[in-house]
């Protein structure tokens, strides 16, 4: 397939090899010849090896661990690329990491979301297009434009073909994650309960109630981002206690930092659903209870969207 005005380039970075195959695969097209590797310091070199001069280029790269060497190779391909004359430049940010520092947290604390924005703008790329933002200001954050996707239709489809939804609840782990799970909720059409939790300090929470009667319902959590796993292994754990029948969990970005996977695998959650916008580690990838979403369906439409100048939004209507 061919852009509107130019080809279609795909350059990946090194973040997530799968997905970036499996996103060529879905358009048709092979990953453009490119080496993005480390000198002996460990300083970034890339260079692009095709003719990209007039196309409308794509690099498939999330900012997850390493994040800082992941986003030092987003920004230097876009630099080879714009150096190469690419007539537009769009990064695709499956994963958008530092999204967690979007707001000023206390007294002497940076909006490294803000910061991040500012430096992909700066390195001269034209688009952005990213998946479940952790907070939906986070676009304003760049001055170019944006496209938000969501994986709540790929997770509404699994939701739909594995449970009885008469007898299914959707549970958001925490207050800030209301609207979120109000929105599967919607769409699936089951009731909402909400886990009130209060966190202490980074990386540990303990959770303090449960708003909604559970007991009876296989309950669903519902979030953009695991971690450490510690808000829903608690939550699980409350959640049975008031009489839930089973607790899953989908989740979009599976950071799953540390010993998480440890630590899924021995709590009460029956299963743990993430996509591959983060390329799993092995311990991720041998825990009997976590499976993972594909979503390289999904940003192969919108990169196909984008190239034709077509609406991606109405990929969710």
């Amino acid at each position: 397939m061919s852009a509107k005005n130019g080809s279609i380039k795909l350059v990946a970075g090194n973040s997530n090899p799968a997905l970036a195959q499996a996103i060529a695969q879905g358009l048709d097209l092979p990953l453009t010849k490119a080496v993005v590797r480390r000198f002996a310091d460990m300083e970034i070199f890339v260079e692009i090896q095709e003719n990209v001069r007039g196309s409308d280029a794509f690099i498939i790269q999330s900012t997850s661990f390493p994040a800082n060497d992941h986003l030092m190779e987003l920004l230097i391909i876009t630099d080879a690329l714009r150096r190469s004359s690419a007539r537009r430049i769009t990064a695709v940010l499956p994963y958008f990491g530092y999204a967690r520092q979007d707001r000023k947290s206390g007294s002497r604390t940076p909006i490294s979301a803000k910061l991040v924005a500012n430096l992909i703008t700066q390195a001269g790329v034209d688009r952005v297009m990213t998946l479940d933002l952790h907070a939906g200001q986070i676009q304003g954050f760049f001055d170019i434009p944006t496209d938000n996707l969501y994986a709540a239709p790929l997770m509404v489809r699994d939701i739909k073909d594995k449970f009885d939804l008469s007898k299914t609840m959707v549970i958001s782990p925490d207050v800030g994650g209301v609207a979120r799970a109000r929105g599967l909720a919607k769409r699936i059409n089951t009731p909402l309960a909400i886990v009130d939790k209060r966190r202490e300090r980074a990386g540990e929470s303990e959770v303090m109630n449960v708003i909604g009667d559970v007991a009876g319902y296989t309950c669903i959590l519902i979030d953009d981002i695991v971690d450490s796993g510690g808000t829903l292994v608690n939550a699980a754990d409350a959640l049975i206690a008031k009489g839930a029948k089973d607790v899953y969990a989908y989740i979009t970005h599976g950071v799953l930092s540390g010993g998480a996977a440890a630590r899924i695998t021995n709590s009460r959650l029956k299963e743990l659903v993430i996509t591959d916008s983060i390329l799993p580690t092995d311990a991720v990838s041998k825990a009997p209870n976590i499976r993972t979403l594909p979503i390289a369906s999904l940003i192969s439409d919108a990169i196909a969207r984008t190239a034709a100048e077509e609406s991606v939004s109405s990929l969710f209507d």
